[in-house]
């Protein structure tokens, strides 16, 4: 059962990763680069801290607390645990994968610390806000970058799915233990958990609104870098 699902894993990254074209490869290859992405993180600070001063630290250290979760659990336990190697390493496929610039990455991938990442920020900060809108555009933002590393041929879907999960899971359990903190620093009417979770959003009043605005200007920054990096390349 589990060397069919590895099996499937396989022809499932290999018929993912074959499509590709100089476009893409130049749009993935900046779209996963964490630099990129500084304005995007610069937003989130600025909304936490315009909305909740000095005090906003607590959810700043939450995301903080989140990443190294997410970061060195995926890391150290899992990567280090499971030992699988990423196709880029793997002796059948090395030779197969569509690589950009050569990157092969680290020898282990299961599971993505990239997805962990993007999914965790993606699911605490959905939590957060609570808006449809906000929580669609940085879902699509998490999936975008998650799958760049299948494009980039160094990681499996698997990977990218046992990330995901990590990340979902993490995201949960730091905002429950948020929720059991922030009272004692902000003033937030709430009889339950639910009055709690829907008075925290609304103290974010609609300035969510910039995160997302964030990510389609950052992104269409990198649509059209990636079309003039063509150009000067040709």
């Amino acid at each position: 059962m589990i060397q069919s699902l590895l099996e499937l894993d396989k022809d499932i990254l290999l018929f993912l990763n074959s499509h590709f074209s100089a476009y893409w490869d130049n749009f993935f290859w900046m779209f996963t680069s964490k630099e990129v992405w500084v304005p995007l993180y610069l937003t989130i600070g600025y909304v936490i801290f315009k909305n909740h001063g000095f005090k906003g630290i607590i959810t700043l250290l939450s995301f903080v607390l989140l990443i190294i979760l997410c970061d060195q659990i995926s890391t150290n336990i899992f990567k280090e645990g499971f030992q699988r190697l990423r196709p880029s390493h793997d002796e059948d496929l090395k030779y197969l994968v569509h690589l950009i610039a050569g990157k092969r990455g680290g020898l282990y991938g299961f599971v993505s610390s990239h997805s962990a990442n993007s999914f965790g920020l993606a699911m605490f900060s959905s939590l957060l806000f609570r808006n449809k809108t906000y929580t669609f555009f940085i879902f699509t933002w998490a999936s975008i970058n998650a799958y760049s590393r299948i494009y980039m041929g160094v990681h499996f879907p698997g990977d990218i799915i046992g990330g995901f999960l990590l990340g979902i899971i993490l995201a949960l359990f730091v905002y429950e233990v948020y929720l059991r903190i922030i009272t004692r620093f902000i003033v937030i009417s709430h009889h339950n958990k639910r009055l709690l979770k829907s008075g925290l959003a609304e103290s974010f009043g609609k300035d969510e609104r910039l995160v997302f605005f964030a990510i389609i200007i950052t992104t269409g920054t990198l649509f059209l870098a990636a079309k003039v990096m063509m150009r000067l390349v040709a």
